[in-house]
């Protein structure tokens, strides 16, 4: 090879070389191009909108958080509302007013009974007649008195009935009373106040029978006193009546 294209050799090479060595410096803008698109702008409106948006949506998270909570004691509050009174005196009160009213069906010779009264009152406290016997008049009013001591008997043992009573009515008012601060919903409290209606109406039947029976003992009297004075009336008729006169007769004083 001649020196001169020896010399080109070079000069080509070199011209090469350098060419290569300088086409990553050319190509650097190209590479670089990438890193440039992702570079991250920071936003201030659309950080503070975003910022503003999760606020709300965490705001109505608890509403209705807040919501279910009321919903749920709402139904816990129904729950107790509808429960019921796990107490009762309605067997009890009851029974105080079956014993009163034994104790009336009880009554002597005159029953409360409309049709025994009337059919009483014409037999024994009506208008007596002139023609009846001092037998039959002395007991008639024997009868009446029997009449009117077994109406104050019978007054005096309703009475003692309804006292009887109002031992155990105490200890009934005491536990409804307790049972109506002590009740957990509405429904509670309405039963409780029904049973204390209801044990105050045993006791208005109570005191219907201790006035029924002392009326009755009463009107007795009043009725006896009426049919002594008519009793009276007829034998102070009968008395005065004008009769046949002296009639002589034998008498025997001694046996022999």
């Amino acid at each position: 090879m001649t020196l001169p294209s020896l010399r080109r050799f070079r000069l080509y090479g070199a011209s090469a070389l350098a060419l290569a060595l300088a086409a990553p410096l050319d190509l650097s803008p190209f590479m670089a191009s990438p890193a440039h698109a992702w570079r991250i702008v920071f936003d201030p409106s659309n950080y503070a909108q975003n910022v503003l948006t999760a606020a709300r949506t965490l705001e109505q998270i608890n509403n209705q958080i807040v919501q279910l909570q009321n919903e749920a004691q709402m139904l816990i509050n129904q729950g107790r509302n509808l429960a019921s009174l796990p107490f009762s005196t309605l067997q009890q009160l009851q029974q105080s007013v079956q014993r009163t009213q034994q104790l009336l069906a009880q009554a002597q010779n005159i029953a409360f009974d409309v049709q025994q009264i009337d059919r009483m009152f014409q037999q024994q406290y009506g208008a007596m007649d002139l023609g009846t016997s001092e037998g039959q008049l002395v007991a008639d009013a024997r009868s009446r008195w029997q009449n009117t001591v077994g109406g104050l008997q019978d007054a005096m043992r309703v009475q003692a009935g309804v006292v009887g009573n109002i031992d155990q009515q105490r200890a009934q008012l005491a536990a409804l009373v307790g049972e109506s601060q002590g009740a957990t919903g509405a429904l509670q409290a309405t039963q409780a106040g029904n049973q204390l209606l209801a044990l105050q109406a045993q006791q208005i039947a109570d005191l219907t029978a201790v006035i029924a029976a002392n009326g009755r003992a009463e009107a007795l009297i009043q009725a006896e006193r009426a049919a002594a004075a008519e009793q009276g009336r007829v034998q102070r008729e009968r008395f005065l009546t004008p009769g046949g006169g002296y009639q002589p007769g034998n008498a025997r004083m001694f046996n022999n």
